[in-house]
């Protein structure tokens, strides 16, 4: 005799079934991320980063905080075996009794066919030099514990977290790769992060920490650590030569520092430190003619500078240095210099920096100049 088969049976096959194709749909989706993790982990860790800044710059952040991360971790992971492998060879009765002799540790490392801690002390020579390590065994391990830092994702971890208005984090991660710039592949690196500490710095209003880390940019400029005696000089000649003088005399390109000068300069003037503020935008100031010369001289072997005028005509339609120009503030630069040499009394020297923006620039600051000429005063730099 048939039997039809039970309702309530048939449901339940039906909602069985129903799950088990959701599990398959949700693997089908989630494996292609799955196998993406997997292939960032076996990629060098170098290859993550510059993924991740690809996805950065598209501004798929996301995406760009897992490589970082996944990059961070690869490299830490990669040193941490390495770390691991020459721990077990300094731990053996044998080697202990060498007394921290690197060239011993070397030799017993050979002589045994240890070759994970050959391959350790390989890779670390490679990125330290022999002769920081004094040839000692344990300063050995230490830097190459260090290389388990990896200062470059920390720092773009930094950045997807500063787009992102997530400040705290993003200052938190930039100081943590500052602490680790002597793992920076590129030493000059650490500037920059100074510079975005000092940026969200200011943003958050935060002026005398902001001062703090510029101080320690400009720490790096050979010509400012001369200290006073070099500053005093390049004043009295810019008072007594005049402008066009002065930047016959000296030259100064060290472009890296330039904002660091010119910052520091608006936040002394608006503080009322008018000394400070035409020692730093004096300096921005010579450094941004410098780098303009420089730059003119590179494309005409036998171009000779005469006057800050000319400067100006002899730019022409080059949008390199025009673009340089809006991007260094140089018509902001001049006009606070000229304001911060007027409330310390070189009263020349500021009107023959008002009349070359009354002759040259255009627009507001133009405006000011001629102000200044007729009714000279003193007022704040804006915030931006």
């Amino acid at each position: 005799m048939n039997r039809k088969p039970d309702s309530a049976f048939q449901i339940s096959v039906f909602r069985l079934t129903l799950r088990y194709l959701a599990v398959l749909l949700g693997l089908f989706v989630l494996f292609p991320a799955f196998a993406a993790a997997q292939q960032r982990r076996n990629d060098p860790w170098w290859i993550t980063l510059e993924e991740g800044k690809r996805y950065f710059r598209n501004g798929a952040y996301g995406d760009a905080l897992r490589h970082f991360e996944d990059a961070r971790e690869s490299r830490k992971t990669y040193y941490a075996k390495m770390e691991r492998d020459l721990i077990t060879v300094l731990s053996l009765h044998a080697v202990r009794g060498l007394r921290d002799d690197l060239g011993l540790l070397e030799k017993y490392i050979e002589r045994e066919f240890r070759v994970d801690a050959a391959d350790a002390l390989k890779e670390l020579y490679y990125r330290v030099p022999k002769a920081r390590l004094n040839n000692s065994s344990n300063a050995a391990l230490t830097e190459l514990g260090r290389l388990k830092n990896y200062p470059e994702a920390e720092f773009w971890l930094g950045e997807v977290y500063r787009v992102e208005g997530e400040f705290s984090i993003a200052l938190s991660q930039y100081q943590k790769a500052y602490d680790q710039r002597t793992q920076l592949e590129n030493p000059e690196f650490g500037r920059e992060i100074l510079y975005k500490i000092a940026g969200i710095r200011q943003l958050r209003r935060e002026y005398t920490e902001m001062a703090k880390v510029l101080d320690d940019v400009l720490k790096t400029d050979t010509l400012w650590s001369r200290e006073s005696f070099t500053r005093s000089n390049l004043l009295k000649s810019l008072e007594t030569n005049g402008v066009n003088r002065f930047l016959l005399l000296f030259r100064h390109n060290e472009p890296y520092v330039e904002k660091a000068h010119r910052t520091m300069g608006f936040y002394y003037y608006n503080s009322g430190r008018h000394e400070r503020a035409v020692e730093n935008l004096l300096f921005a100031f010579l450094i941004q003619n410098s780098v303009i010369i420089d730059a003119l001289l590179h494309a005409q072997y036998d171009y000779t500078f005469t006057s800050l005028s000319g400067l100006m005509n002899d730019i022409g339609r080059r949008r390199d240095l025009l673009a340089y120009l809006e991007e260094i503030e140089y018509f902001k630069t001049v006009y606070y210099l000229g304001n911060s040499l007027y409330a310390v009394n070189r009263r020349g020297a500021a009107r023959e920096l008002w009349t070359f923006l009354r002759d040259n620039a255009s627009g507001e600051l133009r405006g000011r100049a001629v102000s200044q000429l007729n009714n000279p005063r003193l007022d704040s730099v804006p915030e931006r």
